[in-house]
């Protein structure tokens, strides 16, 4: 079957962006919700499976093998993704849409994205997921969390882009395709890059890092914390948004943003660009 070309996956964005923009606010906010969940779902899959893997490297590579399938769901069932929604940067640029229109979405979206992942991370944490094995998967949650809070602002921010930058690539790869197992492989990819490279993802740290706390606040969890040598000092609320959040989604913002443009300005037909006056 044939696929989209660089130029067909570009305007059919473009023409996505204008839905996407004058949604309406509640679906948008129960989408993002949806897609926030469903991150966290790869990310609980990809943390049990990797807890107790050995080497630094191929820890890294399990839970990139495993992450992707959040972005997959989140994609093939039509969900709202503020990271993916970076790439509506271009609509606005050529006039589809207008910048409040854009900030709408993004707002909405991110939000519910919040929500869906803080909420799967609480029930994650108080329902008995995390003390699988022993309560290995809460020790290493918390570890994880941890070390996202701990990291120097910029580095998180680079990182972000750099995250953004393969999300963006993988939605317009997985545009590519008109059959669902292309859209997978698409998708799949250059989601495994950025999960085994330890770049950062704002929404899928809305599970991480709450998840790392939340396990940190059940008592039966604390033994095997502490004897992971986790530094529970920073799991705190005020470093997860203000070392790790903002800066992350900011990142990402710039990462996505990138993406889209150099696409739009190379491929983009003419009929999608604005015209003067």
């Amino acid at each position: 079957m044939a696929i989209f070309t660089p130029k067909e996956v570009t305007d059919n964005y473009l023409q996505a962006s204008i839905g996407k923009a004058t949604s309406p606010a509640w679906r948008l906010f129960v989408l993002g919700i949806a897609a926030g969940a469903l991150i966290s779902m790869g990310a609980v899959a990809s943390s049990t499976a990797a807890c107790t893997v050995e080497g630094f490297g191929m820890t890294r590579w399990v839970s990139g093998l495993i992450f992707p399938i959040g972005l997959i769901m989140v994609i093939l069932l039509g969900t709202e993704l503020f990271t993916g929604n970076a790439l509506m940067v271009t609509a606005a640029i050529a006039k589809k849409i207008t910048w409040g229109q854009l900030a709408r979405n993004w707002v909405l979206v991110y939000f519910g994205n919040f929500v869906g992942a803080i909420g799967v991370a609480a029930l994650m944490a108080f329902f008995g997921q995390l003390g699988l094995g022993d309560n290995t998967v809460a020790a290493y949650s918390a570890k994880v969390a941890a070390s996202k809070s701990s990291m120097p602002w910029m580095n998180v921010f680079v990182l972000g882009i750099f995250c953004n930058l393969l999300v963006c690539v993988a939605v317009y790869l997985g545009n590519t395709a008109q059959d669902t197992a292309g859209r997978i492989l698409g998708i799949f990819f250059p989601i495994m890059g950025f999960v085994t490279a330890g770049f950062e993802h704002c929404i899928a740290n809305m599970y991480y890092i709450p998840a790392g706390i939340f396990a940190s606040m059940v008592p039966g969890f604390s033994d095997a914390i502490v004897a992971l040598g986790v530094n529970t000092e920073v799991l705190t609320w005020g470093n997860f948004v203000f070392a790790n959040l903002v800066p992350a989604t900011l990142g990402n913002i710039v990462g996505g943003a990138l993406v889209g443009i150099v696409m739009y300005a190379c491929h983009a037909t003419k009929a999608s660009k604005p015209t003067n006056g």
